[in-house]
């Protein structure tokens, strides 16, 4: 009896500290062992990429992005982002590092392709356009922003949400952006690599019907 209470102790544990807990149900993970290949790479190779136990650590050059072999319309895609704290960076300090989400990439891949940026710049995370030809009308909420954004060298969280040419942004459980009209409104997804070392980390999507 005092075996099986143990027992029930130790997966308890394990299971709130992540251990052994599994993603949200429904949700699918995008990351899969540690072969970059396992991603198309445009404009970046293995100097720029590496990944390690489900993180992927992007060291912001070469400029590119990694993006996902398959296409995908509509769905929610959650991940957490950090950027690597510079040394000396100031208390207070605006941090200005870069990278983006790209969805809905359609056409050849290159450096940039055609689709909708959900910026991940650090001071204007969140915010929605459309970039090389593509359309869409979004809205920014700037005090939701500020609110939601976790200093550089902290975990943030991210929920991107796409349903037939509408898109929506949550940090950290905070809806910063939302617009629509997105077109295309369907294709790959990626990340970008644009000079700040940044880490990606639980990338899983779940379809929407």
């Amino acid at each position: 009896m005092v075996a099986k209470r143990w027992s029930v102790f130790v997966f308890s544990v394990l299971l709130g500290f992540g251990g052994l807990a599994k993603g949200e149900p429904g949700f699918e993970p995008l990351v899969s062992g540690d072969d970059p290949s396992q991603f198309d790479l445009i404009g970046i190779g293995p100097e720029t990429i590496r990944i390690a136990d489900g993180v992927v650590m992007i060291s912001g050059k070469k400029n590119g992005y990694f993006a996902t072999k398959k296409s995908y319309k509509n769905y929610t895609l959650k991940f957490d982002w950090m950027y690597e704290r510079p040394e000396g960076l100031a208390k207070g300090a605006v941090f200005q590092g870069n990278s983006g989400l790209l969805v809905h990439i359609t056409g050849p891949h290159k450096v940039w392709p055609k689709c909708t940026e959900v910026q991940l710049f650090n001071p204007d995370a969140g915010n929605i356009f459309a970039i090389q030809g593509a359309t869409f009308k979004g809205k920014k909420d700037p005090v939701a922003q500020k609110q939601a954004i976790k200093p550089a060298g902290e975990w943030n969280s991210e929920e991107v949400t796409c349903r037939d040419g509408v898109i929506t942004c949550k940090i950290n459980d905070i809806e910063v952006a939302k617009g629509s009209g997105a077109d295309p409104d369907s294709g790959t997804i990626g990340w970008q690599s644009e000079g700040s070392k940044i880490q990606f980390r639980k990338i899983e999507i779940k379809v929407i019907e």
